[in-house]
């Protein structure tokens, strides 16, 4: 499975806007919503967050991946989302979340939810992966960077 199967480069922010959880929740749950066409934005907000209040999914080094699913989603989709400034996601290591990787299927998509969610946490794990997504100057290099390193494996 390659991540970029599912991302395209417009559903990559830089520079997210907001600066609590649930409003860059709701700021990349709206740019998913509008990409994809067909998807409400309020209910796709509503399955982030009630996930969310299941357990943070900020995993830790400035790194969360919410996630959820909604039957009106025809397909795997996502958004990634970087807040220069760092926001509190409730984090594992308590520490600001800086990177952010919105994941939804469909609702009868178990496998490849899990797979896409797998391959998408193995990718965070990478420290220099993280750095030059961090340090990409604009969302376009930013998603070279995703393009880069997915095409490695």
């Amino acid at each position: 499975m390659k991540i970029v199967d599912f991302v395209r480069p417009e559903l990559v922010i830089a520079d997210l806007a907001s600066s609590d959880k649930n409003h860059v929740i709701k700021e990349l749950a709206g740019h998913l919503a509008a990409a994809a066409g067909g998807v409400d934005c309020d209910a796709l907000t509503r399955v982030l967050l009630e996930r969310e209040r299941l357990a943070s999914t900020a995993i830790g080094e400035g790194v969360a991946i919410p996630h959820g699913k909604l039957d009106s989603v025809g397909k795997l989709m996502a958004c990634v989302g970087r807040a220069p400034c760092g926001v509190n996601f409730d984090s594992m290591d308590q520490r600001p979340t800086y990177l952010f990787f919105v994941l939804v299927a469909p609702e009868n998509s178990t496998g490849v939810h899990l797979k896409a969610l797998a391959r998408i946490s193995r990718l965070f794990r990478d420290s220099d992966f993280r750095s030059r997504l961090l340090a990409a100057p604009d969302a376009s290099s930013m998603f070279q960077v995703i393009a880069d390193e997915d095409a490695k494996y």
